[in-house]
């Protein structure tokens, strides 16, 4: 084997294995708290955060110390970006092997670099973050909110981490701080690169963007379909209108915010939700889920082979960005959406032996793959469900599910695989 192989091996192992001790580590504060948590729920709690996923065993947030409060707030805030491209960012002279580490990061994408210079493009990267941070936190500030709790609210947004401050959600809050948010969630949802071209008044470079086109046209549109089915279901117009752009722009960042609800909930918000939660934001973005760009080569790729059904003589490559997209990257997409659906699948049925019903055992399955966790979707599921009633196993089981999620399902079976730990 190579170097390079073996530098890409060894990403591997340092990516997940960093991933896994970190969520150990990052359960101690909670243990170390004084609370009645359980090493599980501890682990839980960590693990949920620092993968940016925003389920909670804990019943009521408000109640923690504030030094408590910011610590869950800052695992979110600190996975959200990633721990290695952290790592990254500290330790300039990995060289070469940071942008092996970068890739396993982002496994399974293709992503824009801000530099040809790894260091710098991650550098690059953390003032973007840290700069819409501090942003949104002084926005929120301004809107009337205690600076603790702006500081909580900003680092859960910006990383689409979506830990609530307290037990009801964010239905106390400001129309205004609930419209910054939004904002923000949105923001959020898209490509760090895109954001930095938006920041440096590169805006052509975004409606070149095949993906952040898309990504406008799939959140105004559930926005307007939620609306609609919300008002035709017999709730107030204007509160629909308000609350299915809320709603849409946490659901698609995978932030998982929860707001007061309409009274009568449509079925086909739920659809809509469960849709645009296994979807995801962009590539590149702090948000879970498939991914719209994996999504958008896999649709051309498929109308590309229907369309050599009716044409055999035709020659047809998959274009985003006006660039060819290798085959071998289009492989690894059907690979990683095959074990998605899979994972999701699993999860639900490992869930339905824990005593979880079938249909809030996808819900739940889905959400926390995709790192988003608490959502209104049907029944229990999602916002009304408590984590902490839960059975330790199908705590344990989510807590897979999302670092599954976070990881990119590649780099977490890559460890898991016998072959892989085999010498060549």
């Amino acid at each position: 084997m190579g170097i390079s192989q073996n530098i890409s091996r060894e990403s591997y192992h340092i990516t997940a294995g960093l991933w896994i001790v970190a969520s150990l580590l990052g359960a101690l504060p909670y243990l170390l708290s004084g609370m009645d948590i359980s090493p599980t729920d501890a682990i839980f709690e960590s693990v949920s955060g620092l993968t940016t996923t925003g389920s909670s065993v804990l019943a009521d947030p408000g109640r923690l110390p504030t030094w408590l409060r910011l610590w869950r707030a800052l695992t979110q805030w600190v996975g959200g970006l990633g721990l290695v491209l952290l790592i990254v960012a500290l330790v300039p002279s990995l060289r070469s092997g940071g942008s092996h580490l970068y890739a396993s990061e982002f496994s399974g994408t293709q992503q824009r670099k801000l530099h040809p210079h790894m260091a710098k493009n991650v550098s690059r990267m953390w003032f973007i973050y840290i700069m819409l941070t501090l942003t949104l936190a002084v926005l929120l500030a301004a809107c009337g909110n205690p600076v603790d709790d702006a500081l909580c609210l900003a680092m859960s947004t910006v990383s689409t981490g979506g830990f609530m401050t307290s037990a009801g959600g964010l239905a106390a809050y400001s129309n205004a701080s609930l419209a910054v948010i939004t904002v923000f969630m949105f923001l959020s949802g898209i490509n760090v690169a895109m954001i930095y071209n938006f920041a440096t008044l590169h805006w052509r470079r975004l409606r070149r963007s095949d993906e952040f086109v898309v990504y406008a046209v799939v959140f105004t549109a559930s926005a307007v379909l939620c609306t609609a089915a919300f008002g035709l279901a017999g709730n107030d117009w204007w509160r629909s209108a308000c609350y299915s752009v809320f709603h849409i722009a946490s659901t698609l960042s995978t932030c998982g915010f929860v707001a007061a609800m309409p009274e009568r909930w449509p079925f086909l918000v739920s659809v809509l939700t469960f849709l645009l939660i296994v979807s995801g934001a962009m590539a590149g973005s702090t948000g879970g889920g498939i991914k719209l760009r994996r999504l958008m080569t896999f649709s051309r790729y498929l109308h590309n082979s229907f369309t050599r059904m009716l044409h055999p003589g035709a020659v047809l490559t998959v274009r985003i960005d006006r660039q060819t997209v290798p085959s071998d990257y289009v492989n690894k997409i059907f690979g990683f959406v095959f074990l998605y659906i899979l994972f999701i699948i699993g999860g639900a049925f490992a869930l339905t032996l824990c005593g979880i019903g079938i249909a809030d055992a996808f819900c739940v399955a889905a959400a926390n793959i995709s790192n988003l966790g608490p959502t209104p979707i049907v029944g229990a599921a999602g916002a009304g469900l408590y984590y902490t009633m839960l059975p330790t196993a199908a705590k344990w089981i989510l807590m897979i599910l999302m670092l599954a999620g976070r990881l990119e399902i590649f780099a977490l079976l890559a460890i898991l695989s016998p072959s892989y730990w085999k010498r060549r």
